[in-house]
């Protein structure tokens, strides 16, 4: 255009130059202006740039991970922010570089040249990604297109083992026109998987996600992550454990009193009042329950079966374990025998006197009977609270092992 000669050309120079000779555009114009318009003069854009279209346009992709935006558990959804390249060769992008001061490589508008059309086949929302306008193209013809970009991708979150889950989400890239049968386009590899795999070095992201390895699999990308468990291990565990450790301690209380009772009634609503807190913090999903939500409510039954034995025990210690003998002889029906009946030989006083004495020996007798009876059903309340407890003691013991192991594994998985 006549806008881009340079104002100090002579005028002879721009005769030349809008009669479309090549001579002035190597004499008078910059190297970057004479080899743009040399490339882009005649380009069409719409077609594959080959000049057989039997040869088909290899386009390498590669990708690396910047940050791990957010994952949606009840919608399936991983957001991730990367780094994706492109390459390819493009037949009629090339020059000889000593024609245009030794160039070797000039950007590009990318809207004037053809670009492959690469999408991700998870893909399932726009992010907002920065526009880059340019792509590098080297002298022989290979094009370099780096861009960034927020990618909203399907995903298949499993949070069974919440909060020591792994999850591994899929970014396929292909071509939407330009199918594999028609071998119009090939997909490959940028770089090496094993490049690949362990590279971290834009990882930025120090959040709830950390990033371990990305697999590599033809035109898949496996971003491999897991969860940081630290916070979650803080706000939902420990507070759990704790409340069934008090519930564990509440049985050294004495059985024959109401205070155990009322002491696990209030454990019981303060774990009622806990999981109404955190459940808001647990992942939702419609395909599955994450087993720390399995472990609290095993720990509810555990508190619910705790204080039922405390019910069952504690009434019948009570009820023989009365300090006052004629409270005890109430509950069991019993009554003073009257006097032996007979003939008492002696004063009228003497009379009344053995007839209390009688009376005083069965008393005493029948309390001692007593006695000796609620202390065989106390020593079998006792026994049986041990046992219960000991019984309580091995299942708790037993379901945090075989959580914690669980949780091991998946955490060195």
């Amino acid at each position: 255009p006549l806008s881009s000669i340079h104002p100090h050309t002579p005028a002879w120079a721009r005769v030349l130059w809008l009669a479309g000779s090549s001579a002035l555009p190597i004499a008078c114009s910059p190297a970057l202006h004479r080899l743009s318009h040399y490339l882009l003069a005649h380009y069409q854009k719409g077609t594959r740039p080959v000049r057989d279209w039997r040869t088909t346009t290899n386009v390498a992709i590669d990708l690396m991970v910047y940050a791990i935006l957010s994952v949606d558990e009840k919608n399936q959804v991983l957001t991730t922010y990367i780094w994706y390249r492109q390459h390819w060769t493009d037949e009629f992008l090339r020059w000889d570089p000593a024609r245009f001061d030794n160039l070797t490589q000039i950007s590009l508008p990318m809207e004037s040249i053809w670009v492959p059309d690469i999408l991700i086949n998870e893909f399932v929302d726009v992010g907002k990604s920065p526009h880059v306008p340019y792509v590098y193209v080297g002298h022989h013809g290979e094009v370099q297109n780096l861009k960034p970009i927020q990618v909203m991708t399907a995903c298949s979150l499993d949070i069974y083992s919440f909060p020591f889950d792994v999850q591994n989400c899929s970014l396929t890239f292909t071509s939407w026109l330009h199918h594999s049968e028609f071998r119009d386009i090939n997909l490959s590899l940028w770089r090496q998987p094993e490049l690949v795999k362990f590279d971290r070095s834009v990882f930025m992201n120090q959040g709830e996600w950390e990033l371990l390895y990305v697999l590599t699999h033809f035109q898949e990308f496996s971003v491999v992550i897991r969860r940081r468990p630290l916070f979650y291990a803080v706000s939902l565990l420990l507070p759990s454990i704790f409340l069934m450790v008090m519930d564990i301690v509440g049985f050294y209380l004495p059985p024959n009193s109401g205070e155990r009772v009322s002491f696990k009634i209030t454990l019981l609503l303060g774990y009622s009042v806990f999981l109404i807190i955190v459940s808001d913090t647990l992942p939702a999903t419609a395909v599955g329950t994450p087993l720390i939500g399995i472990y609290f409510v095993v720990c509810m039954a555990l508190l619910v079966i705790s204080l039922m034995e405390t019910i069952l025990i504690v009434p019948k210690l009570n009820h023989y374990g009365c300090e006052d003998p004629r409270e005890c002889e109430a509950v069991r029906g019993s009554r003073p025998a009257p006097a032996i009946a007979g003939h008492v030989e002696g004063s009228l006083l003497m009379h009344g006197v053995l007839r209390e004495i009688t009376a005083i020996r069965q008393f005493l007798e029948k309390r001692e009977e007593f006695r000796d009876v609620a202390r065989e059903w106390l020593q079998v309340g006792y026994v049986l609270d041990v046992l219960l407890f000991r019984a309580y003691l091995v299942a708790v013991l037993a379901y945090t092992i075989t959580l914690g192991t669980l949780w091991s594994v998946w955490r060195d998985a």
